[in-house]
């Protein structure tokens, strides 16, 4: 099939290699987000997909909106029959998802109907998930709701990050994304409706959300610690000032601090919470770069009875 892949970060990239290597398929055109400011000097800087794709010689089509007409124009003129899709970053409009006579496929890193949403793997993590996966789905104007072509499933390991699964998911998705595109064609997959038991959103992780409370069991403080990072990145307070915690673990034999009392040995950090202690082991103070915790806290002194997340933020 002739295709135009939707994508933007990072996590898109696998697929859309794997999509190029495809001796079935021709990626013809590339559709991804404006170029964004980044780094210090705020420049302007093309997406990880426009970056490959230019790479691969591949058309590059950046649309400030999926609805403005001289891209619908292009699209039309294109003529893909199918449109993968993963984490392209916009909604798609009517006008769009008429383009391709086979539709827009998308690419989505959960098990659907759970989690459907913009951060399906760090919920997830958040909710304690022992497995998650990915689903290809025929994109259609409800959020993640259209048919499903074809799933895959991935453990979730005890000292996953979010980033650690986006990227097993991220590959192990690529091949499923050939597939699906392979079945389409030859007409042996057909899209298959979701249950409407155990839907589940996945709203975007917000800066609050990501903000641990000391009072919750240390299972929990573990789950947001792994479920927001890297991104926005699990964070409390410390003498008035934001503090990120990297990486943590709960340690179930250290008992007796108080939720968010500190106790800082030679080589080792724990911090109370809810239930038994968890160490920290990477932290990054505000305006510094990540450090480890038992380095912070010579520097930082830490006084008997101190704790975190107790201060407002200056």
């Amino acid at each position: 099939m002739k295709l135009v892949f939707a994508g933007t970060p990072e996590v898109a990239v696998p697929a859309l290699d794997a999509l190029i290597a495809s001796d079935r398929h021709e990626v013809a055109a590339v559709v991804t987000r404006p170029d964004a400011p980044a780094g210090r000097g705020r420049r302007l800087v093309a997406s990880p997909v426009a970056e490959r794709a230019e790479e691969a010689g591949i058309e590059v089509l950046k649309p400030a909106k999926p609805r403005d007409e001289d891209f619908l124009a292009r699209l039309r003129e294109i003529a893909p029959d199918c449109c993968p899709v993963v984490a392209y970053g916009a909604l798609l409009p009517k006008t769009a998802l008429a383009v391709p006579a086979r539709g827009w496929v998308n690419l989505h890193f959960s098990l659907l109907p759970a989690w459907r949403g913009a951060a399906p793997v760090q919920h997830a993590i958040l909710a304690g998930d022992e497995v998650t996966g990915a689903s290809t789905f025929l994109i259609e104007e409800g959020l993640d709701s259209g048919p499903v072509y074809g799933v895959l499933t991935e453990q979730v390991r005890p000292t996953d990050t979010s980033g650690d699964l986006l990227t097993r998911l991220a590959f192990a998705g690529s091949g499923l994304l050939v597939a699906t595109m392979d079945g389409i064609e030859d007409g042996t997959l057909h899209a298959v409706p979701q249950s409407p038991d155990g839907l589940s959103l996945a709203p975007k992780i917000t800066v609050d959300d990501a903000r641990v409370d000391w009072t919750a069991p240390a299972l929990r403080v573990d789950r947001v610690v792994r479920g927001c990072t890297p991104a926005p990145g699990a964070w409390t307070v410390f003498r008035g000032e934001r503090l990120k915690l990297v990486a943590a673990k709960p340690v179930p034999d250290h008992q007796g601090l108080a939720p968010g009392e500190l106790a800082a040995a030679k080589k080792n950090v724990y911090v109370g919470t809810g239930s038994h202690a968890v160490e920290l082991l990477w932290v990054q103070p505000q305006g510094k770069k990540p450090m480890l915790a038992a380095d912070w806290a010579r520097g930082v002194r830490i006084a008997p009875g101190e704790r975190l997340g107790v201060a407002d933020v200056r």
